[in-house]
């Protein structure tokens, strides 16, 4: 064998090594970017439930808007309807964006820059919901007095039981909400580690 075809044979070979490399990373890539999505899809999943059922949530409000025939409870009424509408939207929009991270067109410190923004978005956005969630429990208690039993909480008599039950309902939101935002960062943290394997 001369030389030439050697020299021939060899870069054929080299040519298909780099071609087979170059396969494995796209498939490497392919696959943690599923990996990725998959983390978020269920989280995905739930929020787009919960936002349904604030919209639901806000339709009866506003169906019923004329029952609230005070100042006050029209202003509860109103800020139901705002946290109704607006938090499950930056929620859904907070999750969209970490989840639809692009991993396969730019290179992993770039990824790991985008998704720390991601990331650092979604936390924001779920403890501004958990303390939003608390301001919600407290204005939607006379909305739904007044709207369900016509009952105006600010000036009943007899809701003393009631007045005992919000510390209780505060704590038990709290607690749920400091559960929720533990299994975002644990869910974040997971996600992380898979984009930093590619680093490796």
């Amino acid at each position: 064998m001369e030389f030439e075809e050697m020299k021939s044979l060899w870069t054929d070979m080299s040519q298909k090594v780099e071609k087979q490399q170059l396969l494995t990373d796209k498939l490497i890539i392919k696959m943690t970017e599923e990996r990725y999505t998959n983390k978020f899809r269920k989280i995905y999943g739930l929020e787009s439930l919960g936002a349904v059922t604030c919209l639901a949530g806000a339709f009866y409000i506003l169906l019923n808007i004329q029952k609230l025939d005070t100042w006050y409870l029209l202003t509860c009424g109103i800020i139901c309807l705002v946290l109704l509408l607006v938090l499950p939207m930056i929620t859904l929009r907070s999750i969209n964006r970490t989840k639809s991270l692009n991993i396969s067109q730019r290179n992993v410190k770039e990824t790991l820059v985008k998704f720390y923004r991601a990331k650092n978005e979604l936390l924001f956005t779920q403890r501004l919901n958990m303390y939003l969630g608390i301001l919600f429990a407290l204005v939607i208690l006379p909305v739904f007095s007044k709207i369900m039993n016509g009952k105006d909480l600010f000036i009943e008599e007899n809701i003393n039981d009631l007045w005992l039950f919000i510390p209780i309902l505060l704590a038990f939101l709290f607690v749920m909400a400091a559960w929720v935002f533990r299994a975002y960062k644990n869910i974040t943290t997971s996600a992380e580690n898979i984009l930093k394997e590619l680093d490796t």
